[in-house]
């Protein structure tokens, strides 16, 4: 991949993100109260930022991608993502019990309940497994009918977990102002710089990255379901795409393991209890307030960062 089509991915979708942010803005989609979100602070903040961030992304992205399938992949990738987050961020029911993390959603449809959650999951999997079946095959093959369709079969299973685990993943980061878009940036950042077959698309989400943090870190707008989940799926078609099977399969491995973990372990303590981490997550962010009484929800969605049960309290 040329240093100039990745340059190509990064501006598109910088300029598509911050497009796409001020024609929503102009013209919310079921008004501006529909998308609006109480911060900590009581100020409103704006979940326009997620859709916005997934058209750059994906305008990036399509930009970047060396083929025609690799460009499917992230299509469907993308706008799965996308559009499940939004269903979850705007129809979501806050009635009744609130079902927290992976586990509850997953928990509810084993006995028949279709949470918004739920759906997502269904959804986006779905979607990932499609991106991964599109995406051409990169490994050597058994010789024999039999044993490479069984070998292409699971490869595409493996590698539609990892787009559909990565999309989760980022969004358990979003529970604080600016951290999903770093983290996202940190991953990219390797394939985006250096190149390779996903390095198109890796530029495409530093670009979006530039366009939309310092909006979330000034607590004016948040990514939400819609806009983490599509960098993350974006970010695991990226590594379908570019990595050898033993390394995908290491990805999926550590991607796993973080989310199982974060049904018991709070993301945010452990990052607050590493200097490294606690410096970087807090660069460029508000001074932290917090006002007498309960503090408000950052993020609206419970499933953004089960953290350990409902110990995790969002300041977003």
């Amino acid at each position: 991949m040329s240093v100039g089509r990745r340059v190509a991915a990064a501006v598109t979708a910088r300029l598509t993100t911050t497009v796409v942010r001020g024609l929503l803005d102009d013209e919310p989609p079921g008004g501006a109260r529909l998308w609006e979100r109480t911060n900590h602070r009581g100020e409103p903040v704006s979940m326009l930022g997620g859709p916005a961030v997934a058209a750059g992304v994906l305008a990036g992205g399509l930009v970047g991608s060396p083929s025609g399938r690799d460009a499917a992949a992230l299509a469907v990738a993308t706008t799965s993502a996308t559009a499940f987050g939004l269903v979850d961020d705007l129809t979501e029911d806050r009635e009744g019990t609130v079902r927290k993390g992976l586990r509850g959603h997953l928990g509810a449809l084993a006995r028949g309940e279709v949470t918004t959650g739920g759906l997502k999951v269904l959804g986006i999997g779905a979607g990932a497994l499609v991106a991964a079946a599109l995406s051409r095959p990169h490994d050597r093959l058994p010789a024999g009918r039999g044993g490479a369709a069984l070998v292409r079969l699971a490869d595409v299973a493996a590698d539609g977990a990892l787009v559909a685990a990565s999309a989760n993943l980022v969004n358990l980061l979003d529970l604080r102002p600016g951290r999903a878009l770093k983290a996202a940036a940190l991953a990219a950042a390797p394939a985006g710089v250096l190149g390779g077959r996903g390095g198109g698309t890796a530029a495409a989400v530093l670009g979006a990255v530039v366009a939309e943090l310092p909006d979330d870190l000034a607590e004016r707008d948040m990514l939400g379901d819609s806009g983490a989940n599509a960098v993350g799926a974006v970010l695991g078609t990226v590594a379908v795409q570019a990595c050898p099977r033993p390394v995908r399969l290491a990805l999926l491995a550590g991607v796993v393991a973080l989310t199982v973990a974060s049904e018991k372990v709070s993301f945010t303590a452990v990052i607050a209890r590493t200097p490294v981490l606690r410096e970087i997550d807090a660069w460029g962010r508000r001074p932290a307030h917090v006002p007498p009484g309960p503090a408000a929800d950052r993020d609206p969605d419970p499933d953004s960062d089960p953290g350990p049960g409902a110990a995790e309290v969002p300041a977003r």
